[in-house]
């Protein structure tokens, strides 16, 4: 028997893996190594889906990750102001450069999963 939620949409973006399959990894590596947390698989490895689905498709992940780091940005400046209170301009937008920096291997990766999963057109065979 196997477990439903192993097969949900979103445990397959969350731990990217291939949107055909849910089984599959998208990424050769983890998002914590970072000389190599873009490196993607070309194909799924296990029912072999081309993640490209057309040439330049991934050019529209800049969009999602545009909106990801907006609404990581807006979640910093909520917590800062609620815990500093309204503290001087330099404290926010070094919290928020730190926030970006570290957040890019994770936008990058989600972003791509995203933009695959949602606008990829390929259908669940499970």
């Amino acid at each position: 028997m196997t477990n439903v939620s192993s097969h949900s949409v979103a445990s397959a973006i969350y731990n990217h893996k291939c949107p055909k399959c849910r089984q599959g990894n998208l990424y050769k590596s983890s998002a914590f190594d970072l000389f190599n947390y873009a490196s993607m698989h070309t194909h799924c490895e296990h029912c072999n889906l081309k993640f490209e689905v057309e040439p330049g498709f991934f050019y529209g992940a800049m969009f999602v990750s545009y909106a990801i780091a907006v609404a990581s940005i807006g979640i910093c400046f909520a917590i800062i102001y609620a815990v500093l209170g309204n503290p001087d301009v330099w404290v926010y937008s070094t919290s928020i450069c730190l926030v970006v920096v570290l957040m890019m291997p994770l936008n990058f990766r989600y972003s791509r999963t995203l933009m695959l999963h949602l606008f990829g057109g390929v259908k669940f065979i499970g």
